[in-house]
């Protein structure tokens, strides 16, 4: 057998395998945080790729260079929506934590964008932090890597569907969403509660500040609420995160 040969398509069998992977942990939730270098997920790709080569079937490998920009183009294009899918899970934290920015009166402390949205707020960050910290404290990350090899079995390579594509990211934004409005539920009941009182409270004591009054308040019974609402929002996050890792798997 011509080596030269050999080692060409092994070397074209890794390309296409860390055109997929490297695509999805550029935006993969976890791998894909600013605070993440560049440099540390393109190295942790390429080992990625080097492992993952022998255990899928790539099929017939492209032969000429049309062939080849044309596969390169479809496993870069599946791996960015692995990768943004998941970003779009992830952003249920932050719509949580913009809604709880807003009912507890914190919506103004803004804090340094760590990969979501410019602008983002105090509280999303915060919960932004603590379900990347829970995906690799609970060893999700594992589960991440064995959906992006199972991936290859449920998106074959050379394989393009848009349209199952464009429903199943649909379906992403609409679990981000009703996720954090649910996780965001108890925080829109409290402000109900809270401003009410205080309406009342302004109707039976005319001279009383209210304006000056609802702001320590709101804030502290958001702080409280959201002593107690973290460990369940995350929970919830990370049971969904893991129910569409499972999509990738069958």
């Amino acid at each position: 057998m011509d080596l030269g040969a050999l080692l060409t398509t092994q070397f074209i069998a890794v390309a296409l395998v860390f055109a997929r992977i490297g695509a999805a942990m550029m935006f993969m939730a976890g791998f894909g945080e600013s605070f993440f270098f560049v440099s540390h997920r393109l190295a942790a790709s390429l080992l990625f790729a080097l492992v993952i080569t022998p255990l899928v079937s790539l099929g017939e490998l492209p032969r000429g260079g049309v062939d080849l920009v044309q596969a390169m183009a479809v496993e870069v294009t599946l791996g960015v929506w692995i990768g943004l899918a998941s970003r779009v899970l992830l952003t249920a934290m932050q719509v949580a934590g913009a809604q709880i920015g807003m009912v507890s009166g914190l919506s103004n402390a803004f804090a340094p964008d760590i990969g979501s949205f410019q602008g983002s707020t105090l509280i999303a960050t915060t919960l932004l932090l603590a379900a990347v910290a829970v995906i690799f404290a609970a060893d999700i990350h594992h589960l991440i890597i064995e959906a992006m090899i199972e991936s290859y079995f449920v998106f074959p390579p050379g394989m393009l569907m848009p349209g199952d594509l464009a429903e199943q990211m649909a379906r992403a934004a609409q679990t981000a969403l009703y996720t954090g409005v649910s996780v965001a539920a108890p925080f829109f009941v409290m402000g109900v509660v809270l401003n009410v009182g205080l309406g009342l409270s302004n109707r039976m004591l005319p001279s009383l500040p209210v304006f000056f009054v609802a702001a320590p308040v709101l804030i502290a019974a958001g702080l409280f609420v959201l002593v107690l609402a973290v460990p369940s929002a995350v929970r919830t996050f990370v049971t969904r995160f893991i129910e569409w890792l499972g999509l990738l798997s069958f």
